[in-house]
């Protein structure tokens, strides 16, 4: 029988009183609130681990080394506790023929209930010899992996859209893998890399509840990709005051004003970047000093320069253009100083003025 995550736990030492703790803080790094913590207790009590087989294709393994940094939870709890990971040709101790015999084994087992995670992507050129892992092109494996599968992850933006493989000219003909995998619920988790706590949240999400989250209709999980960077941004306050930074390294880029003059596509890019952050939540891309170069989203290599400034933002109103946020804010700003001068000098006027014989 194998063991639920509780279980693992239980094992190891750890108390009922901080099982319940994780709990918590497990439902708060999906967003949900404080009254579903128990229910997801009841589920990691009571349901076996979930075997997951996650490939890899055309990719730099960053998702992975994104993964392996998560810290709420921590990827030891989700990959040794939460989940059985039976199969990970980067970081599994088997290779060769005893690896590959290890992916079938679990195939045949759990037919129809394992979770299939893919890092990278397919390239469909050349009859698909441009990514051979155990002797067959990815595009073979691939399909072969997903066809029992009950829902598959997509790890990043080289699954999720094609990323820098699937870039003009993309002589591979790389594609994600939403154009082979036809018949499956597919969870995408873009960026490049995904945030750890990202990554390990939809995990989690998909053990707890026995389903995918609710998904937008790109097919990104909403609790992490439903706003934009630009929403919750810390340096929105500059943006609506129009105070940009005009070039790295001047007074402005010193004072922390807004990125988006020198190429930041946070206006234009969803992800969780500025809440949940990087790093356990310590910074982020922006909050060092650099604009957001919209890495999870479809085909920003393809999008031109990353420091090439957005000239029009459909769809967001004021935000259309800077500058013109920039000359409304001077412009209000302008009025402001004109109304208080000519108040205060009506007012210095009325007190400096001495009444008359007549007044008297």
């Amino acid at each position: 029988m194998t063991e639920t995550f509780y279980d693992v736990l239980r094992r190891q030492g750890v108390t009922r009183r901080s099982f319940m703790k994780f709990c918590s803080l497990t439902a708060a790094s999906l967003g949900l609130g404080p009254t579903l913590a128990p229910q997801i207790a009841h589920a990691l009590e009571t349901k076996p681990r979930t075997p997951v087989l996650w490939l890899h294709g055309l990719e730099c393994t960053c998702c992975t080394e994104s993964f392996i940094r998560s810290a709420h939870p921590l990827a030891k709890d989700v990959i040794l506790s939460m989940i059985s990971l039976d199969y990970d040709d980067t970081i599994m101790a088997a290779a060769g023929h005893q690896a590959e015999e290890a992916l079938e084994e679990v195939m045949k087992k759990y037919k129809g209930n394992y979770i299939l995670a893919v890092e990278g992507n397919p390239p469909l050129g050349n009859d698909g010899t441009f990514c051979i892992p155990g002797g067959k092109p990815f595009v073979e494996k691939l399909k072969h992996v997903a066809k029992d599968a009950k829902a598959v992850i997509a790890w990043g933006s080289c699954a999720s859209w094609g990323c820098v493989q699937a870039a003009k000219p993309n002589p591979t003909n790389a594609v994600p893998i939403d154009k082979v995998i036809t018949d499956k619920p597919i969870i995408k988790v873009p960026g490049c890399p995904p945030i750890a706590e990202v990554m390990s949240a939809v995990v989690t999400y998909v053990v707890a509840f026995d389903r995918i989250p609710e998904l937008d209709r790109q097919g990104r999980p909403k609790m992490f990709y439903s706003q934009r960077i630009h929403d919750k941004c810390y340096r929105r306050p500059h943006f609506d005051a129009g105070q940009f930074v005009e070039k790295f390294d001047d007074e402005g880029a010193r004072a922390g004003y807004c990125l988006y003059k020198v190429g930041c596509k946070g206006p234009t890019t969803y992800n969780a970047c500025s809440t949940t952050r990087w790093n356990e939540g310590v910074s982020f891309p922006i909050a060092s000093g650099h604009g957001c170069i919209g890495c999870s989203e479809d085909g920003f290599w393809d999008k031109g320069s990353f420091y090439e400034r957005l000239t029009n933002i459909p769809a967001f109103g004021i935000e259309a253009n800077a500058d013109k946020v920039g000359l409304v804010a001077a412009g209000v700003v302008g009025a402001a100083v004109v109304a208080h001068a000519a108040v205060t000098a009506i007012k210095n006027a009325s007190e400096q003025r001495k009444p008359t014989k007549e007044e008297k």
